[in-house]
């Protein structure tokens, strides 16, 4: 008998839970206080990740502040993420949020990163090495424009 099971997966419905209060922690907070809020958040969601999730979402923390020092860090859907005048740009799914293989560091479609008829909006990463790193920064300053 097959799976006839139709709607979210329970990390699914975790990752929509966590978006709906990072937007009431965040209501009437504006300005200063708003970026440092969700600078927290960010740096909170980092945190709790583990292993190569950690060391992947630490490292493009440190890659955007000195890449890109003009996004502002917050969470969405509880991964880390970076901003440019509100709209997302570039976030790191890890691997632990839906038991992947791997973490996914993503562009949005506001990322500067267009490149012809057909270009990657995301980045599988098993490991932080320096050529990884390297590419990151690449795609950081690109993808901020």
């Amino acid at each position: 008998m097959t799976d006839t099971k139709i709607g979210f997966s329970d990390a699914e419905r975790q990752a929509m839970q966590q978006r709906a209060d990072e937007l009431r922690a965040m209501k009437g907070v504006k300005g200063a206080a708003k970026k440092a809020k969700e600078l927290d958040a960010c740096l909170a969601a980092i945190a709790v990740l583990e292993g190569t999730d950690r060391v992947v979402a630490e490292r493009l923390h440190v890659i955007v502040s000195e890449e890109a020092p003009q996004l502002d860090p917050k969470t969405w859907y509880g991964f880390p993420t970076y901003a440019k005048d509100g709209k997302n740009i570039v976030f790191y799914q890890p691997s632990s949020k839906f038991d992947a293989r791997y973490g996914t560091v993503g562009f949005e479609e506001h990322a500067a990163l267009d490149d012809g008829d057909m270009w990657p909006v995301a980045y599988a990463v098993i490991e932080m090495t320096d050529a990884v790193e390297r590419r990151l920064r690449e795609l950081v300053r690109r993808a901020a424009g």
